[in-house]
């Protein structure tokens, strides 16, 4: 292989005995080792030091590169080019690093990312199943009428899923993604079975638990897994595949459901069948490669420079390695503790999260995605169970349509329009309960009220606060807000899923349906003075801008 050529553009000067030897303009340079050693040994003779810039081995066979220039980094040169920013002025050297990957995104993360996505499904088919087993089981284990219970059923899924987010952020940053991955397929497992063979209002009660366990940790994890793997150029569409996931969980879920009404014990093999994914959930992550950024947090240089290579190419190695030292550079803080992320330096990111999952969650969406075939029914839609699973595909549809815009429309404009169709869709399902002149088409109205403000949330509302979250969130933080702003999501859906027929069956659905239209538009003006867009940019860059180290 022939000597690499470097391109350096930009002020270059050395201050050599407090003098600029070279300085001003913009300039391209194309330099070969014999240029750059014939450059070095005038300098070395003109001067007995140079400040701050030491310039070293700038020979190898396999292509020149620079050493080591002032951040401890080395470079290498690949087959088709690379270049070399450098600014130096009195004496610091800034910027150092390899340009970006030019290339085709490498499409060997896509099956590292399928695997984890089995923790999306499961998530996706844990919220969606009850809606239509529930009033068959609640036949079955004689809890039929008695929607306290009924609501604990649905509610109990999500008190484990907030104690799982929580827990799954300390265990991602002790154990690693991978190792934590497996481990949460147990309570998945375990919880599945012990739904599917409930005698007892109870046994189901502690089933739903466990699966809310692992549905909370991996909710956690899945974003947080996906977002430290993916090229940044492809982040974004990678991201809301976790969120496609999901509505390809609940509609799985919706699909399953469809036999209840000519076998009434149906119910026992939908919940059994998640066993399946929860298995091949921990025998894929024991293949997969640990994040190379967790890698890196622990020290294991070599470790990290293997992980990337697997996931991306050996071509992006010298790249991300440079992302990961810059931003660490200067930095030597210990992993952050949970009330580090109160302190000023960090709440206002970690309060923008929160807030997002929040609005979320207030905004209707699991109310819709549980009660979605109650609300038909009670609509006088003749196919209850069709409409909800039309409903699923809906959320499908408009995940996908989502992905594709993610890293062209960029996060902020997505969930602006996303909250603005939400409130206009929930405006209509108000109406349509309300005014009497709509009654006589309240069936169809109810439904596409529905579908429209799926189609709206699945754009935007759905798959951006899961993937924006790890990227706004510092790394020595990262695991810990993100398993904060999940225990508000998961803390609100709580709530949300316990008491939402008993709110419509005192204030009736109409008023429910407003005030969550109420909060679409509060989201809207929230989101317009506090997010910030991230698209096209590293964690690493996201990271120095949002948190800066003190």
């Amino acid at each position: 292989m022939q000597s690499s050529t470097y391109v350096v553009k930009g002020k270059i000067g050395f201050e050599i005995h407090n003098r600029k030897l070279a300085a001003g303009g913009v300039a391209d340079f194309k330099w070969r080792n014999s240029a750059v050693n014939n450059i070095l040994r005038n300098f070395h003779a003109s001067s007995d030091k140079i400040n701050c810039c030491k310039l070293n081995s700038l020979s190898n066979p396999m292509g020149a590169g620079l050493a080591r220039m002032g951040v401890d980094g080395v470079f290498r040169s690949s087959a088709k080019y690379r270049s070399v920013k450098a600014q130096v002025s009195g004496g610091d050297l800034e910027g150092v690093g390899p340009v970006k990957y030019q290339g085709k995104p490498s499409a060997s993360v896509l099956p590292y990312v399928g695997v984890a996505c089995l923790g999306a499904i499961l998530f996706g088919y844990h919220l969606g199943v009850v809606n239509g087993a529930l009033e068959y089981l609640s036949r079955d284990l004689g809890i039929s009428g008695n929607t306290v219970l009924q609501g604990w059923v649905v509610s109990t899924l999500l008190a484990g899923a907030t104690v799982g987010s929580f827990t799954g952020g300390s265990l991602a940053d002790k154990f690693g993604r991978t190792k934590t991955f497996q481990l949460d397929a147990i309570p998945l497992a375990i919880g599945a079975f012990l739904c599917a063979t409930a005698k007892s209002v109870q046994v189901m009660m502690v089933g739903r638990l466990l699966c809310g366990i692992g549905i909370g940790i991996s909710s956690a994890l899945v974003p947080l897994y996906i977002s430290e793997i993916s090229p940044t150029e492809i982040r974004g569409a990678l991201g809301s595949v976790n969120q496609l996931f999901i509505c390809i969980g609940i509609l799985a879920a919706l699909v399953a459901g469809l036999p209840l009404a000519g076998d009434p014990l149906w119910w026992r093999t939908m919940f059994g069948i998640a066993i399946v994914p929860s298995i091949l959930l921990a025998i894929g992550m024991a293949m997969s490669p640990e994040s190379p950024r967790w890698l890196f947090q622990q020290g294991k240089m070599s470790e990290a420079e293997k992980a990337v290579t697997a996931l991306i190419g050996k071509e992006r190695v010298p790249e991300v390695m440079h992302d990961l030292r810059a931003a660490a550079q200067g930095s030597f803080e210990q992993e952050a503790g949970w009330f580090d992320l109160f302190s000023t330096r960090y709440w206002k990111v970690v309060s923008v999260g929160a807030a997002l999952f929040l609005f979320q969650q207030l905004a209707g969406i699991n109310a819709v995605v549980y009660y979605s075939t109650s609300v038909f029914r009670s609509a006088g839609v003749a196919s209850d169970v069709a409409a909800s699973a039309l409903v699923g595909a809906a959320n499908v549809f408009g995940t996908a349509v989502a992905s594709s815009l993610m890293d062209k429309q960029g996060r902020k404009s997505l969930l602006v329009t996303s909250f603005s169709g939400m409130a206009a869709s929930m405006l209509l399902l108000s109406l349509t309960f309300t005014w009497k002149v709509l009654a006589p088409y309240s069936g169809p109205l109810a439904v596409l009220g529905t579908v429209l403000y799926v189609l709206s949330f699945s754009l935007g509302a759905g798959p951006v606060p899961a993937l924006l979250l790890p990227e706004i969130f510092a790394s020595r933080i990262r695991a810990k807000a993100v398993a904060l702003s999940l225990g508000m999501h998961w803390a609100s859906n709580f709530i949300i899923g316990l008491y939402f027929l008993s709110v419509v069956n005192k204030f009736g659905i109409s008023k429910v349906y407003l005030g969550f239209a109420s909060v679409c538009i509060l989201a809207v003006l929230y989101i317009a003075g506090n997010v910030v867009e991230t698209k096209g940019r590293s964690l690493e860059e996201i990271e120095r801008e949002l948190n800066p180290v003190v």
